[in-house]
């Protein structure tokens, strides 16, 4: 990649993605991961306690679409991102992938939730699509911590970061 796309890379196309060095895509993605995550233990939780299966899987479904809605919200500045990368480079290629396992999986969890009966003990297969989901999403993980620290995609460039270690002026 040239010095040029690099730049490019790091300043974002509008900000509605977010200031410079301060990208909002990845802010947004707390959302469903922590969403989907506890609707993972809530599941788990409406097949272990009989007493209360009706309402952990009531609370795990709405989990879900907090998830879905906070993926959507993620992925609309995700992309505004990705538009900030050149193409044909290896990072644009890291990012597509980011992107296509992100949105396979806000899918997976959309189909979930449709699927799901919140008066009943979560289903083992429902259960098992969570987990897969999850794993799905560390390795999307992986590839959007790939983009920010590794490639530098939406980080401020070292003479930005260097300014952060000068000494403090004394009052």
């Amino acid at each position: 990649m040239s010095m040029d796309g690099m730049r490019q890379a790091k300043h974002p196309v509008t900000r509605l993605a977010g200031p410079y060095g301060h990208p909002f895509h990845p802010i947004l993605v707390t959302v469903p991961i922590g969403a989907w995550v506890a609707s993972l233990v809530f599941d788990v939780g409406s097949r272990l306690v009989s007493a209360d299966a009706a309402a952990l899987s009531t609370g795990s479904r709405w989990l879900i679409a907090i998830g879905v809605l906070g993926a959507v919200a993620a992925a609309m500045v995700g992309f505004l991102d990705l538009f900030a990368i050149p193409t044909g480079t290896r990072v644009f290629g890291t990012a597509l992938v980011h992107m296509g396992l992100n949105l396979t999986i806000t899918v997976a969890y959309l189909i979930s939730f449709l699927l799901r009966d919140a008066g009943r003990a979560v289903p083992t297969g429902l259960i098992v699509l969570s987990a897969a989901c999850l794993a799905g999403l560390g390795v999307s993980g992986l590839l959007g911590g790939r983009l920010a620290f590794h490639y530098g995609v939406r980080v401020a460039d070292e003479d930005t970061q260097a300014t952060g270690f000068h000494p403090r002026k004394k009052d």
